[in-house]
């Protein structure tokens, strides 16, 4: 059975929406799409509920169109200018010796339960990124293991709960129901870092139009997270402000003549605002300084971020950029400079299956990011905005399934050892076949198989 997804990214310029579908095998396939200028968002913050919600329903309306599905549940993205993050430890007894979801979710809790998140602050993502067992450090998979002890170092990010409560409102306005609400640069994260540099260290930098991010991951997991109130859009101001040109000019400007390497001494004759009849003189090499100096700026924030995450040793993939401000040209080079000794790339959305052209840059990772993190790239055992535990084992799920086709349990629990039908616990974590009901001879076969389903299970 296939599932659709419904993906909303809330930016600062303009709000994107993408419809697509998972199939019974995982493959995704784009199936809409719809781009609406933002309205009543400035610098990530919604400022404005009803021309929010307003753009957010002629985004997801277009999508709808193409796609011909009238998906109403969305996985919608949060600007890092609401949020914060925190470190916290988890640590618990394990009583039965085998650690199953159920000891996962009771060791995520406990970190949880230890962070210190202010009253006004309400949980987006608690992220696990090392786990111990016993006197085992960097245990990759917890489950199924036997131990005595666990514990968890998680990464938790938190929202203000009067921006979440704004946020929401703008979606339900739209006509909306929200399934689940990721970080911006999270997503972006995911959609653009392989595995490899995932599991090696990679820092993402998201720049934007009106906000830039940085996003540490190790282990494949989100380890630090970051944001400045500044992206590409300043690059425009920057050049109207200092040219005394008109906006749209000064956009044109950055787009067509952005280029951070190459300075050239053309001359370009620029409109001056409120002067309709006359035109200035101004050499292209001061376009370009000042883009650059906007752009060096910005990159040697999110550097002293780096430098303060405490983890600069830890990228050993390098930097990957993103977003929308990595079309300038230059823009790997120069940020090459500002990076020396880590190898930096351009990094763009996975190419999904019937993905359309206009979704195939850099300023469209974030919601790309978003379809991936609901179809099951996000970190494993990760508790999310509702207090679910994400996680791929449906190892408990499967056999249940099985039983019940055999009509020899009813019920078993997904998360706990498996009981036998008198209903008492079975410490060894096997069956007592002798406690199934209408098991005879001519079930062998079957009994057979069900004996081969638990010992590979515990």
């Amino acid at each position: 059975m296939s599932n659709t997804i419904l993906a909303i990214d809330i930016g600062s310029m303009a709000i994107k929406a993408v419809i697509a579908d998972i199939d019974e095998i995982g493959d995704i396939k784009v199936l809409g799409h719809g781009v609406a200028p933002s309205q009543g968002v400035k610098k990530g913050i919604i400022t404005n509920i009803d021309l929010a919600s307003k753009s957010i329903r002629q985004a997801v309306n277009d999508a709808r169109r193409i796609a011909g599905n009238n998906i109403s549940s969305a996985v919608v993205s949060i600007s890092s200018a609401y949020t914060k993050s925190t470190n916290s430890i988890g640590i618990i007894n394990i009583s039965q010796k085998d650690i199953t979801i159920k000891e996962i979710n009771r060791v995520m809790e406990t970190a949880l339960y230890n962070a210190d998140i202010p009253k006004e602050y309400d949980v987006l993502h608690v992220l696990p990124y090392n786990f111990k067992v016993d006197d085992q450090t960097n245990i990759e998979d917890p489950y199924n293991m036997n131990a005595s002890r666990m514990e968890v170092e998680t990464h938790i990010i938190i929202a203000q709960k009067s921006s979440l409560s704004n946020l929401k409102k703008a979606i339900v306005s739209a006509g909306l129901e929200i399934e689940s609400i990721v970080l911006d640069s999270y997503a972006s994260g995911l959609s653009t870092m392989s595995n490899d540099e995932s599991t090696l260290g990679v820092a993402v930098l998201d720049l934007g139009g009106q906000t830039s991010s940085l996003s540490i991951f190790k282990n494949k997991s989100l380890r630090y997270n970051n944001f400045i109130p500044v992206g590409s859009n300043h690059i425009t101001n920057d050049i109207s402000i200092a040219l005394h040109t008109p906006l749209n000019v000064a956009e044109s400007l950055k787009r067509n003549h952005g280029n951070l390497i190459e300075i050239t001494d053309d001359i370009l004759e620029l409109p001056i605002i409120g002067d309709e009849d006359n035109k200035n003189s101004i050499p292209l090499k001061v376009v370009q300084n000042v883009i650059i100096s906007r752009v060096e700026e910005t990159l040697l924030i999110l550097a002293k971020y780096l430098e303060k995450s405490g983890l600069k040793d830890n990228i050993g993939a390098g930097v990957v950029l993103t977003g929308g401000m990595t079309k300038l040209k230059g823009m790997r080079d120069f940020a090459q400079s500002v990076f020396p000794g880590y190898s930096v790339r351009i990094g763009v959305p996975q190419q999904l299956k019937g993905l359309f052209d206009n979704l195939k840059g850099p300023e469209n990772s974030t919601v790309i990011g978003l379809i991936l993190y609901k179809a099951g790239a996000h970190t494993q055992y990760e508790i999310d905005n509702k207090k679910r535990l994400l996680h791929h084992k449906e190892e408990h799920n499967s056999l249940k399934k099985d039983f019940e086709d055999t009509g020899f349990v009813s019920e078993v629990a997904d998360d706990d050892l498996i009981k036998s039908s008198s209903g008492s616990d079975n410490s060894s974590g096997t069956i007592m076949f002798t406690d199934l009901p209408g098991v005879d001879s001519n079930r062998g076969d079957l009994l057979s198989k069900v004996k081969n389903w638990i010992k590979q299970l515990f």
